[in-house]
């Protein structure tokens, strides 16, 4: 990769072997954007700009009625000064005024990746891996600066960030900071996004730009499960396979904003950043500030060329520690199947029929600390419950590791109940209004973690647990969202940044914990995937993708969820039937097939199991061992939308391509049935693969440009799944059969 300033047409050209990003200095003053693609040899102004004296519009430059910024294609905007779309940032000093002009005063090019202080990021392990530009803004009438952050990396990503000095002699208060924006020359795009519910995660709308703004954000202290802090911009032709993507994810767990906004004159703006709803920051004399980092992806394979690069980027790059690389074990978790009714002498049972049929890890979810018999109650009482485990927690881990399975525990470390020593010890600790009783949420509040002695105590207090080292994986929830903002901790002038703070120090506990428990494999959940972002993925590898276990359900979960994040990252369980969040019936095979699909685990009680379906399960986690390797860290493709379609089906490829992984879900059985044909992704066309179970033979290209034809089965909800191993390349044929 390289970054070029060409000084005669005052051009930062950015440019890997895949893309090229071009930056203008426009005026001496203003960043102009001028190409974010496919990579190009030389930027020579092929595009070019040119002025017009309009009507409404404001003219910076004196004697120039032609030249107004609501016209021009904008790097990074501001307000205040004629650019009457969505500004970048906003400010406001000692005096009320809000009008900022920060002009371009010069660069740096930097070997390797800058990181925002304190925030999730792409990493790096070496430094040729990247370059980064830094460009400086400067206010010179506030003595102000803003440094934008591009990080080019070897495959078609960009990375971009900002931070903010105060190099003056008085505070401003930051409204609004968002860590990218950019300008494209047209409007002719589809806008991708992915929203939802709680249960109902990361469904997908694709629409056509119109001439108004498409906005995505969260206001619930988390990404959540409502929103997605993602944005994709399609060509109107773009399918899975072939047309350009421009997709853009922001790394954050807490408030964003995001938006598409077209301009009057043709043009497009595209922002994603923290969200100002709220928000604003207190920037002392010689203080900085950082917004979080947002990726950049440019794919011209389509959708599914776009999601390769997530997928790569955010497991090798993103993902860190003792798991990045290791297979992730099959677990069985009690939730549902005991719910709180959990003691030392079921849990050493279900260890042991656990064992005996395969699973590596078992985890005791809700329940076994102090006093945890309903959810009104305990939570910040991080000791186990001596009426239900009377050797204690330790032993019961201990006894557990004997029968020869790993043993993991749920925390919700972020909530407080009332009932609880805690609170009665630190009510001050929790987020909420000084003047109103506080809201509650399943019996819960939210601990202030703005408030150091707060992270201090939730370190101290998940560590204990942890410390003997008989515990290998924790699933870290979080059940609720924040209401009430207010803090003890913060003083007036800082109470809107009290959303932001809670994040930061939310990051500082987990970059605390991970650290000092590297054995531990850590699984974000927040109700399931409320909190399902690459913020999360920095400090846990993986995220429990749903609280909705039924497959069908699944189905459009995990293919959603799939545009940004590999299957390594998601958690995804059998459950009992009728299941517990739709009553629904499925077959076991089926419910196996779409776990299978990510990290498998199981979610019942095994012992309401029939002797023939613990069989069945027996031989299901033998079947998933055998290809863990390629369904976690193998390519993965998807061949259907179960969003449009009567049917889901993907196929991952391994690393090495030596095997694939078919799979395919019928949703509801036809009188008439036809036959869907699947054509399968990423095969070598002049190999031969044998189907493991039959032995039949297949050629690669008939795999991918036939395709499969799926028979009838009579019933709803029913599941083909083929594994097919890479034989030999075909000998040359010359005769066509």
């Amino acid at each position: 990769m390289q970054i070029i300033f060409d000084e005669k047409q005052q051009i930062f050209h950015l440019y890997n072997e895949k893309i090229s990003y071009v930056i203008q200095v426009e005026k001496q003053r203003y960043l102009k954007h001028c190409y974010y693609g496919k990579r190009l040899k030389k930027w020579r102004g092929g595009i070019q700009s040119f002025y017009y004296d309009r009507g409404f519009c404001a003219n910076p430059v004196v004697e120039d009625r032609t030249f107004s910024l609501d016209t021009q294609q904008r790097e990074f905007p501001e307000s205040g000064q004629g650019d009457f779309r969505s500004p970048a940032y906003e400010l406001m000093d000692a005096q009320g005024d809000r009008n900022a002009r920060f002009f371009y005063q010069g660069f740096q090019i930097l070997k390797g990746k800058t990181a925002p202080e304190g925030l999730p990021h792409v990493y790096t392990e070496q430094v040729a891996e990247a370059m980064t530009l830094e460009i400086t803004l400067q206010d010179e009438v506030r003595n102000q600066r803003i440094l934008l952050y591009y990080t080019i990396y070897e495959d078609a990503v960009v990375t971009r960030f900002a931070k903010w000095i105060n190099d003056g002699k008085e505070p401003v208060e930051i409204s609004r900071f968002l860590s990218m924006s950019m300008d494209l020359p047209t409007q002719g795009y589809d806008v991708l996004t992915f929203a939802g519910a709680h249960v109902e995660e990361k469904n997908m709308y694709r629409r056509p730009l119109c001439a108004d703004a498409v906005v995505i954000e969260s206001r619930r202290g988390t990404s959540s499960p409502q929103a997605t802090p993602f944005l994709g911009l399609l060509s109107s032709q773009t399918t899975e396979e072939q047309g350009e993507v421009l997709g853009v994810n922001l790394i954050y767990s807490g408030d964003f904003y995001g938006s598409v906004q077209c301009g009057q004159y043709g043009t497009t703006r595209v922002q994603i950043g923290l969200n100002p709803f709220q928000f604003q920051w207190k920037l002392h004399p010689q203080e900085s500030f950082c917004t979080p980092e947002a990726v950049l992806v440019y794919s011209e394979q389509g959708l599914g060329g776009m999601t390769e690069i997530f997928h790569k980027l955010y497991r090798e790059r993103v993902c860190r520690g003792t798991y990045r690389e290791k297979e992730r074990p099959v677990l069985l978790n009690s939730w549902e199947g005991m719910y709180f009714d959990i003691n030392e002498e079921k849990i050493l049972n279900l260890a042991e029929e656990a064992a005996e049929l395969g699973i590596e890890l078992l985890v005791m979810d809700d329940g076994w600390f102090k006093g945890r018999n309903t959810d009104t109650t305990s939570l910040g009482d991080w000791v186990e419950d001596k009426t239900k485990f009377p050797d204690g927690l330790q032993n019961l881990a201990k006894r557990v590791k004997q029968k020869g399975i790993e043993f993991g525990i749920w925390f919700e470390p972020e909530m407080i109940s009332e009932k609880s020593d805690l609170y009665r010890t630190h009510s001050d600790w929790v987020i909420r209004s000084p003047l109103y009783d506080p809201i509650r949420s399943r019996h819960q509040l939210v601990l202030d973690l703005s408030n150091p002695a707060v992270c201090e105590y939730l370190i101290q207090s998940v560590g204990r647990i942890l410390e003997p080292g008989n515990i290998s994986y924790v699933k870290w929830d979080m059940n609720r969202h924040l209401t009430d903002l207010g803090s003890v901790y913060l003083g007036r002038e800082n109470q809107m940044e009290l959303s932001h703070r809670y994040v930061l120090g939310l990051y500082h506990v987990m970059e605390t914990l991970t650290e000092r428990f590297p054995q531990v494999l850590f699984e974000s959940c927040s109700s399931g995937g409320g909190r399902f972002d690459a913020g999360m993925l920095y400090y846990m590898p993986q995220t429990w993708t749903s609280d909705n276990t039924d497959a069908i359900c699944r189905l459009k979960i995990q293919h959603g969820t799939s545009f940004l994040f590999p299957p390594v990252t998601m958690g995804a369980h059998v459950s009992a039937c009728p299941n517990h969040q739709v009553g629904r019936t499925t077959p076991l095979a089926t419910r196996f097939a779409v776990a299978a699909a990510g990290n498998l685990g199981y979610e019942l009680d095994l012992k309401n199991l029939s002797k023939e379906e613990k069989e069945e399960v027996k031989a299901q986690i033998k079947e998933y061992k055998k290809r863990r390797r390629t369904v976690q860290f193998g390519t993965y493709y998807r061949l259907a939308n179960p969003f449009c379609e009567n049917q889901g089906a993907w196929n991952i490829v391994s690393e090495d391509g030596m095997e694939v992984i078919f799979t395919h879900v019928q949703i509801l059985a036809r009188a008439a049935y036809r036959m869907p044909v699947i054509r399968l992704r990423g095969l070598d066309p002049d190999a031969i693969y044998t189907d493991c179970a039959t032995g039949q033979e297949y050629g690669g290209d008939e795999l991918m440009y036939a395709g499969i034809r799926i028979p009838r089965i009579r019933q709803d909800f029913s599941s083909t799944t083929i594994a097919v191993s890479y034989t030999h390349l075909r000998a040359h044929e010359t005769e066509l059969h």
